[in-house]
C-alpha cells in the first residue's frame, strides 16, 4: 500500500514540475487558489496514475515492434501520448498544447518521478 502511495506522490510532484518548467502544460484554472489548485493536480495526478497502469501497458504491448526498433526511445512518444490522454480525460483541469509540449512534459515527468521514487522508495 506505501508503495501505491509512493507513485501517486511521485506522480503528483512530477506532474507539478511539468506544470511549472513546460509553457505548454497548464493546470486548472490560472486564477484559482493554492489550495484548490493542489487539489487538482492530485485529481490529474490520479488519473495519470490510473492511465499509465491500464492504458500505457497496452500501448506498449502493441508498439513492441517500434521499441525494439529504436531502442526504446519510441517509450518517450508513447509517454507524451499518455500525457495527452490525460489532459483529454482531466477536461478543464489539466491542459496540453500540442505534442511538443506533451513530449517534454513526458520527458520531464518520467525523469522526476525516478528520481522521486528513488529518493521516497525505501524498500
Amino acid at each position: 500500500m506505501s508503495s501505491l502511495f509512493f507513485r501517486f506522490v511521485a506522480n503528483a510532484v512530477a506532474l507539478a514540475v511539468a506544470v511549472w518548467v513546460v509553457d505548454g502544460i497548464t493546470l486548472g484554472d490560472g486564477d484559482a487558489d493554492t489550495g484548490a489548485r493542489a487539489v487538482t493536480l492530485c485529481v490529474v495526478a490520479l488519473i495519470f496514475g490510473a492511465v499509465n497502469v491500464v492504458v500505457k501497458p497496452i500501448v506498449s504491448f502493441f508498439s513492441l515492434p517500434l521499441l525494439i526498433l529504436t531502442l526504446g526511445l519510441f517509450t518517450l512518444v508513447i509517454n507524451a501520448a499518455m500525457l495527452g490522454l490525460t489532459a483529454a480525460l482531466s477536461g478543464d483541469a489539466f491542459n496540453v498544447d500540442g505534442f511538443g509540449a506533451a513530449f517534454w512534459g513526458g520527458l520531464i515527468i518520467s525523469i522526476v518521478s525516478w528520481a522521486v521514487n528513488l529518493v521516497l522508495d525505501r524498500d
